[in-house]
């Protein structure tokens, strides 16, 4: 057989994996494991998946790497059937799994995935990814455009930019995301859709942001009215502790200048809830200002210990109050979500299709096709009537 990848963690180790698997297809009997560091309970579920495999396969070679092997090498080393730990600045080198063919990997997704960024250069007291992903480094602008020429040859005709901060994306010149953009979007010609993965706040502060940016979501049809924010809390002194380069004040701004732009635009953020010495009246602050900012797209996540982060220092929230709070943050989003879904129905809209009955709006809402018509092809865009609303989920049906 050919080499299998069990993936653990963000969007960003899933599209490396796809790479991975590609350059990997001619080794029989390996099974590489691409690991997470941002939760223990992630450490702790590759480390159970390397063990069941070997149980289950003790003939096969185990590869490990990723965020968390990078950071103890040594000690996924020790793991029983691990031939090899594979650093995370080497495992999408052809030559690392013996590919010597040119070209490369495709994408398995219908929306694209394409990595401009890889590191950070900010040390938040919460995450340990830059210990296992190092500094930000970025991708150039002519590596990036042929990347984007590849997948539009592949007949992707939406492409997301992803990395672990894209927001610090540089160029020549100090130019930053709003120009790479810019520059992909007026030289591959097919991409009808450009979308951005989550992004550091800063990026879009109303008055020092991205320029380039601000024009393209002013002027660009082809970038979505869609932005996720790595937002993280809604209180000022939790963002301080956090270690965070936004406030409240600046989000509140950024939103205010994007929905005067583009109305219709569907924001997400990400959010930690029960961080170190967060309050009940500091978690108050949080929940007030997503419902006043009524924010329709969340990833909550419970605040999680990292050994070796200042966060695990401070004092803790126990679980049992972080998945409260958690559970009404969601609840919130929500009810968010579905006031902003509620405005859609009745509206004309293409969609990605991505299965023969699922997509996304331009808002990213999820979609799921009604009625009798046939079944688009898989990556296809489908105009759509939106209908109702069910589960979260936009309810439509395909146009004539």
């Amino acid at each position: 057989m050919s080499a299998s990848v069990l993936t653990f963690g963000c969007r960003l180790n899933a599209h490396e994996s796809d790479g991975m698997a590609h350059h990997a297809r001619g080794q029989d009997d390996t099974i590489i494991v691409n690991t997470c560091a941002v939760t223990t309970t992630a450490e702790r579920q590759a480390r159970q998946a390397i063990r069941r495999a070997h149980r289950e396969n003790p003939d096969a070679k185990i590869v490990v790497t990723g965020c968390a092997s990078d950071i103890a090498p040594d000690r996924w080393a020790g793991l029983p059937g691990v031939v090899r730990v594979v650093p995370n600045e080497d495992k999408l080198k052809p030559a690392i799994w013996g590919d010597t063919s040119a070209g490369l990997p495709p994408s398995r997704h219908a929306r694209a995935l394409l990595q401009v960024q890889q590191g950070c250069d900010h040390r938040c007291t919460f995450c340990i990814i830059p210990y296992g992903r190092g500094d930000s480094r970025s991708t150039p602008v002519e590596d990036a455009i042929a990347r984007a020429e590849a997948l539009v040859e592949a007949g992707h005709q939406e492409i997301v930019l992803t990395g672990v901060d894209i927001a610090s994306w540089q160029g020549s010149g100090g130019k930053g995301l709003g120009a790479l953009c810019r520059e992909l979007l007026r030289r591959v010609d097919g991409v009808r859709r450009l979308r951005l993965s989550s992004i550091d706040p800063v990026l879009l502060d109303a008055q020092t942001g991205d320029a380039d940016l601000w024009w393209l979501l002013e002027n660009e049809p082809r970038l979505m009215p869609h932005l996720h924010l790595s937002l993280q809390a809604g209180s000022d002194l939790i963002l301080k502790r956090m270690k965070r380069r936004h406030d409240t004040a600046g989000v509140a701004a950024t939103l205010r200048r994007v929905r005067s732009i583009r109305p219709e635009t569907g924001v997400g953020a990400d959010l930690i809830a029960g961080f170190p010495t967060e309050t009940n009246a500091l978690f108050e602050e949080t929940r007030a200002f997503i419902e006043e900012q009524q924010i329709p797209f969340l990833h909550v996540f419970p605040y999680s210990e990292r050994p070796g982060t200042p966060a695990a220092r401070m004092p803790a929230v126990p679980n049992a109050e972080r998945q409260k709070r958690a559970a009404c943050l969601r609840d919130i989003g929500e009810a968010n979500r579905d006031r902003f879904l509620q405005r859609l129905i009745g509206t004309e809209f293409d969609i990605l299709a991505e299965t023969p009955d699922r997509g996304h709006s331009p808002e990213f809402a999820a979609v799921r096709l009604t009625g009798t018509a046939p079944a688009p092809v898989r990556g296809s865009f489908v105009p759509v009537r939106a209908t109702g609303l069910e589960n979260g989920t936009l309810l439509a049906e395909i146009r004539s």
